[in-house]
């Protein structure tokens, strides 16, 4: 409940942060899942990677991936490489095989495209294999398109801790606020691709207030989600090929649109001093997490 556009801004901001119980879960967790793929394959290097490494994961954590990155030795590369002994989803099916020996009693445990995930009571951890890619980065599996995807997601936790830094630390709130905006728009949107808008979106200009800062994202962002949008560790990967075609790309467009027109009217209602209004339409961009008047 909150009185001010402000104060209502901060208590969502807080809403959305994991408690410190959650973060240590969260730490032994993955901790133990990367000693049990070191110990049933050869591991190079093993990191946290993903909106969790970057500090943009948001509550409820029962709604989250915790992502894991395990570099491998070459020699599965070769193993599996030119689609060989099932591809790239053969190496997926190696590892999920590797977690299930130690995991025998959790439920889930499949593959997607790109990693193997563990479904857990609380959340899910996605593990994904590596290798060291020549000239930098990693390789990562696509057993979709049975191909190999260059990555870098050192490079992004980086990239983003000094956006942040250089943003007085509201970069991140600003992140996770849209992503809660995602969420309830049925997630429409997939989380990187937010996040890499929202870095080039910000970038070079100040975060005054994060009410107006969901505005400039919405705005700006009719126009550049329509666009390529490279991977910033700089391997030209367009981060939203997943939105293909003119329909789809009219419909991401309308997303940004649609509450753009909210949050134009949210502001112009807490211009007038009408901050009920003006809250009520900000829940209508946010939905549950935003609080109310009170």
């Amino acid at each position: 409940m909150a009185k001010t556009v402000s104060q209502a801004f901060q208590e969502f901001k807080s809403r959305l942060e994991i408690t410190d119980l959650q973060q240590s879960t969260v730490s032994t967790r993955q901790k133990t899942v990367r000693e049990v793929v070191e110990t049933g394959m050869d591991v190079s290097d093993s990191f946290l990677s993903g909106s969790y490494s970057r500090s943009t994961l948001i509550a409820p954590l029962s709604e989250a991936d915790i992502d894991v990155f395990v570099v491998l030795d070459r020699k599965y590369f070769d193993h599996y490489n030119n689609g060989q002994n099932g591809g790239q989803g053969g190496l997926l099916d190696f590892l999920k095989r590797t977690l299930r020996k130690t995991y025998t009693r959790t439920p889930d445990i499949s593959r997607n495209g790109q990693a193997v995930t563990i479904r857990f009571e609380d959340f899910s951890v996605d593990v994904v294999p590596a290798f060291n890619r020549q000239g930098g980065g990693f390789l990562i599996p696509n057993s979709i398109t049975q191909s190999w995807l260059s990555t870098d997601p050192k490079r992004h936790i980086e990239m983003f801790a000094a956006a942040n830094t250089v943003h007085g630390g509201d970069l991140v709130p600003m992140i996770k606020m849209i992503k809660t905006w995602n969420r309830g728009i049925n997630k429409h949107f997939r989380s990187f691709h937010l996040e890499v808008l929202a870095l080039a979106i910000y970038n070079n200009v100040t975060i005054s207030n994060y009410w107006s800062g969901m505005r400039y994202f919405l705005d700006k962002g009719r126009a550049l989600v329509a666009a390529k949008n490279p991977d910033p560790a700089g391997y030209g990967d367009d981060v939203g090929r997943y939105i293909v075609g003119q329909v789809q790309v009219d419909e991401a467009v309308g997303k940004f649109q649609a509450d753009f027109e909210r949050a134009l009217k949210a502001e112009q209602y807490a211009d007038r001093g009408e901050i009920v209004k003006a809250l009520e339409m900000w829940r209508e961009v946010f939905f549950e997490p935003f609080p109310a008047y009170g």
